[in-house]
């Protein structure tokens, strides 16, 4: 099989012949496979099919926001377990510059353990359903692997559902969202969180992530999902080692050629504290803003972070800086 990855490129001299792709277009594309070194080619000599793969119609980048209302999650367990303060919180994130929030009520952090699904629903749908009742309009995802919540959550005004089990957990999840005509986020995970730090192993991460979420689109599209109606997450950190999580970050346009839009989910996770020396989770925004930072320079269109102030201040002189002639 011959993987397309666009070679994504910025700024108003945009020549003849680009290919838009998300806030970017590209002129080449690298050419990889599993049995032959890459090679670049240039988008002209593309098939019709390979072009028609990438996705064009989108607002990007946007920021979504994360409203952990867990008292374990690896960053901010504890902070919004309090319904009142969640419900602050939602608003400032939305204040500072957050397009979606992201509400979650399981943890999903390495080592987490299952949820009972009523003290989950009892978590996240009180929440969703009081920052409606206070006049909050901006798209809010229920970050869930379990139909039953996501009901809960839709019911109450959400309107987006995020799995990082990628629908694989619940068969009951994916019918209700086509049923309830939602979009959907689809995440790669190696194992459950319980599990998927033990030893995680790839062919060649990459394309094997890239292989997955192919297929779990196909089967969310088999399930009466429209294709425009879903987002796919490589899932940094979700059974990957560091290395694992740059192979993925260097080469993210890849995903493009799945043609939904991308997601990064790498805020605060602890390869960034690895590398930029921040062993506490809440001194990593830097080094997640500049994470965000090479994701959007290859086009991806939606960054899910927990500092959204950071990432909304970069990403406005990003916009500036690009668009200057």
């Amino acid at each position: 099989m011959r993987y397309i990855r666009p070679l994504m490129q910025v700024g108003p001299a945009r020549p003849d012949g680009a290919v838009d792709c998300g806030p970017c277009w590209f002129t080449h594309a690298e050419v990889l496979s599993g049995d032959a070194a890459p090679y670049v080619v240039n988008a002209a000599d593309l098939t019709d099919s390979e072009c028609a793969r990438f996705d064009r119609e989108w607002d990007a980048p946007q920021i979504m926001g994360i409203l952990n209302t867990t008292p374990d999650s690896f960053s901010d367990g504890g902070q919004y377990t309090a319904r009142t303060n969640a419900v602050a919180h939602g608003q400032a994130l939305i204040a500072q510059g957050a397009e979606i929030l992201d509400i979650g009520g399981e943890s999903t952090r390495p080592g987490a353990h299952n949820v009972n699904t009523d003290e989950e629903i009892e978590r996240t749908e009180p929440v969703i359903r009081d920052l409606r009742a206070a006049g909050v309009t901006t798209p809010i995802s229920i970050d869930t692997r379990k139909a039953a919540v996501a009901e809960a959550a839709l019911d109450a005004g959400a309107s987006i559902v995020n799995d990082v089990s990628g629908f694989t957990y619940d068969p009951d999840l994916a019918p209700l969202c086509a049923a309830r005509g939602v979009p959907v986020c689809v995440m790669h995970a190696q194992g459950d969180p319980q599990t998927m730090q033990d030893n995680p192993t790839y062919d060649d991460v990459l394309l094997d992530v890239y292989d997955f979420l192919a297929k779990r689109i196909e089967a969310l599209q088999a399930a009466g999902i429209d294709k425009d109606k879903i987002i796919a997450d490589p899932g940094i950190g979700f059974g990957k080692t560091l290395d694992h999580n740059l192979a993925l970050l260097n080469r993210i346009s890849l995903f493009h050629s799945l043609g939904v839009p991308i997601l990064l989910g790498a805020s605060r996770k602890r390869f960034i504290g690895t590398l930029g020396n921040a062993p506490e989770a809440s001194a990593r925004a830097p080094g997640s803003v500049g994470v965000a930072l090479v994701a959007i320079a290859q086009g991806v269109q939606i960054i899910r972070a927990h500092d959204v102030a950071d990432h909304a201040q970069a990403i406005a002189l990003w916009r500036a800086s690009v668009a200057h002639r």
